[in-house]
């Protein structure tokens, strides 16, 4: 990739000198060397200096036998920074106090979801990747 047509400035945010693409995914390489792509550094959730992977919470809060799919966002606090709201969408009857009960089981306080908003259905791109960006922008 040469870079962003027409875009100078976003073109030197993620390529340097020498060849290098900053992607923005955040992985891990296995001890065999095979690498995982886990997030996006764009999707991180900032509370309190700690950083919160979305698809942690997720992975988490879909381990509940009601819950069929979730999605994890920022949104701003005056004391963290920001703090973890959850999108979900259920298979029956659940409340969000049995949803914040389940994700206590599961996960450290800071990245415990605050808010739980109950949704039909999630946005997607046509491929069904969850759109969190057009989650937290709502």
């Amino acid at each position: 990739m040469k870079g962003y047509w027409k875009q100078d400035a976003e073109t030197s945010a993620i390529l340097t000198e020498d060849g290098w693409l900053y992607s923005g995914d955040i992985g891990r390489m296995d001890e065999d060397g095979i690498f995982y792509i886990e997030d996006r550094k764009k999707d991180m959730i900032l509370v309190s200096g700690f950083n919160v992977f979305p698809s942690e919470v997720e992975e988490v809060a879909t381990l509940h036998p009601k819950i069929i799919e979730a999605a994890a966002v920022g949104v701003p606090d005056d004391v963290a920074g920001e703090r973890v709201k959850l999108f979900v969408v259920a298979n029956g009857a659940v409340t969000a106090d049995e949803v914040k009960q389940h994700c206590r089981k599961h996960l450290t306080g800071y990245k415990r979801p605050t808010i739980i908003e109950f949704r039909d259905e999630l946005p997607k791109t046509n491929v069904g990747k969850i759109l969190r960006r057009e989650l937290r922008d709502q």
